[in-house]
């Protein structure tokens, strides 16, 4: 089986901190990816200047294209120096093995921190696929990964996509039977999303007309000015109140009018927070 060929954009000090991660690391990763891998190809905007790593066996070029646009390249590695102490973050989590997402930074450091646009930055979601007995309560290996991902301060969530396939061709009905038949309040792919709206720190607010009901998603904390400016600025600038009614309360009592009567609508200021599942109506001057 042929190796895995990487190109390498940027030789400085991340870039040739990440070829000699690569390199010292190699046998492991080669077991657990299966294939071997080869630091093929290099760009760099100074090749005379002094690298921190070994480049011998490794292709070299000042044109960033002629990795991009090599047919024998499977993965192309941008490395983002970045400055100061967010560089040094950085360096020091890689020659450690670890993803940027383990780097505390403090706040005065924040900003340069999200100018490298890390990729290993953004939270991940483990999704365990098992069997069809073991989707309720996962198995081993996924109680593994339970763990791991605790550690590691992301999520995780089992699903079987076996049962997810069924359930997709079953009606409505038919298929809240069949989940309580496996012992499931809900389907994996609702599960799914609800996991990666929670590690997002994501909400979702809903507006009701007599034509349609829209979903708004919002960061977790925001005000209502700012939620109503999601779907249009002026009705942030404009803001007046937002006519409030609580998620559970509208379906419970059978929509905006019956939960009106039953003094369930609340008039809700620039000041209120909107809550998950909140149904909103904006009042606002153009």
């Amino acid at each position: 089986m042929q190796s895995v060929k990487i190109g390498i954009l940027g030789l400085g000090t991340v870039g040739s901190g990440t070829v000699n991660v690569l390199t010292r690391n190699s046998r492991e990763i080669s077991r657990r990816a299966g294939r071997d891998i080869e630091i093929y190809r290099a760009a760099d905007r100074d090749l005379d200047k002094p690298k921190g790593c070994d480049t011998s066996a490794i292709n070299l070029t000042d044109d960033a294209f002629d990795i991009i646009n090599d047919p024998d390249i499977q993965i192309v590695v941008e490395l983002i120096g970045g400055t100061g102490v967010a560089k040094e973050l950085v360096i020091k989590a890689i020659e450690n093995g670890k993803p940027a997402r383990t780097v505390e930074v403090d706040a005065d450091d924040a900003k340069a921190w999200r100018m490298l646009q890390l990729l290993t930055t953004k939270p991940v979601l483990y999704v365990c696929n098992v069997g069809e007995s073991e989707a309720a309560e996962g198995n081993a290996l996924s109680a593994k990964v339970a763990e791991m991902a605790a550690a590691q301060g992301n999520s995780h969530v089992v699903i079987s996509a076996q049962i997810e396939e069924e359930i997709s061709q079953l009606e409505p009905e038919e298929a809240s039977m069949f989940l309580d038949e496996m012992g499931l309040e809900e389907a994996g792919l609702d599960r799914l999303i609800r996991a990666g709206y929670e590690l997002l720190h994501l909400e979702t607010y809903f507006t009701v007309g007599p034509k349609e009901a829209r979903a708004w998603t919002i960061k977790a904390g925001t005000s209502a000015p700012k939620a109503a400016g999601v779907i249009h600025g002026d009705f942030e600038k404009g803001f007046i109140r937002a006519e409030t009614i609580a998620y559970d309360d509208f379906v419970a009592l059978g929509g905006e009018g019956p939960a009106k009567e039953a003094g369930k609508m609340r008039a809700e200021g620039k000041s209120y927070t909107v809550k998950d599942g909140d149904v909103l109506h904006f009042l606002f001057n153009t």
